[in-house]
């Protein structure tokens, strides 16, 4: 039994809670089958309060890495070793890779975000943004901007006035970008900055299952031909914010490339092996459609 599967898979998993709606299994399990890689992905639900208790357990039981959810992604920093640059930036970790019981984390949200907009870099560079939500997607979304696509103004609109305006000023003195602007939602300002962005981005969680026909805007009439939407949300795979945006010819952006091209930094660092983006993706497209 020396040479048996049990004997030399490695364990990956998520922390979150709740993670029952993750994803994050179902796609690294399909990945290492696809790939021949030997390692099971599973999910925990850790509650805040036995957060540090979690991360020092899977460090003893020898978890080669995992994945961090809400709520965790920001207070799980204080137990690294250490952390990557767009991490320390970011402020916020959802992966950590396990070498030995010297935890780095890094934010491979960052890659995903920046696989989906790449093929708009020229139009996006020099352009003016609008995203909503301050959460950490909103904080992975503003540190990709700024550190790849250099846009020249950038809008943030949230729920609460109070986070949006912590956000503007912890980029303008980490990253040293002066051009946010932080608008309210629902003024006249707000139609205004959507109708002039090139690109439109929702890091929230509006229009997320099950509540699809919910979106950060309802008027299709603020959307143009030439505009980028892209949308966090994953599922549905067309939210209703970006039916609004197609039907006035915008191009609509979802979140499953992001998801997977995020997934796909995690494995590699884990793994050292190439992530199979588009079998994963097709798979987890068949999936949402049933």
């Amino acid at each position: 039994m020396k040479n048996s599967f049990f004997t030399r898979t490695e364990l990956l998993g998520i922390i979150g809670s709740p993670v029952k709606q993750s994803f994050s299994p179902f796609i690294h399990n399909i990945a290492a089958e696809l790939t021949g890689t030997q390692i099971i992905y599973l999910p925990f639900d850790v509650h805040a309060t036995n957060l540090k208790s979690a991360v020092n357990g899977m460090v003893a039981l020898g978890i080669k890495g995992f994945n961090v959810t809400l709520p965790h992604k920001i207070k799980v920093v204080e137990y690294l070793s250490k952390v990557s640059e767009e991490a320390a930036i970011v402020g916020a970790v959802n992966t950590i890779v396990n070498d030995l019981g010297k935890l780095t984390g890094y934010n491979t949200d960052v890659h995903g975000i920046l696989e989906t907009l790449n093929p708009f870099k020229d139009e996006i560079g020099g352009s003016c943004v609008t995203v909503f939500g301050a959460g950490g997607g909103s904080r992975a979304v503003l540190y990709t901007l700024i550190r790849h696509f250099k846009p020249s103004q950038i809008n943030l609109l949230n729920r609460t006035g109070q986070h949006s305006e912590y956000l503007k000023q912890y980029f303008k003195d980490k990253m040293k970008y002066k051009s946010i602007s932080t608008i309210e939602l629902f003024s006249p300002e707000m139609t205004d900055a959507v109708k002039n962005s090139k690109l439109i981005i929702n890091t929230t969680s509006v229009g997320m299952y099950p509540d699809v026909d919910d979106s950060i805007l309802n008027n299709d009439d603020l959307f143009r031909k030439d505009q980028i939407v892209f949308d966090l949300v994953y599922n549905p795979i067309k939210t209703k914010l970006l039916q609004l945006a197609e039907t006035n010819g915008a191009i609509a952006l979802n979140g499953l490339t992001m998801l997977i091209h995020q997934a796909a930094k995690s494995f590699s660092l884990w793994t050292n092996k190439e992530f199979p983006v588009e079998k994963v993706y097709k798979s987890v497209l068949l999936y949402l459609s049933r």
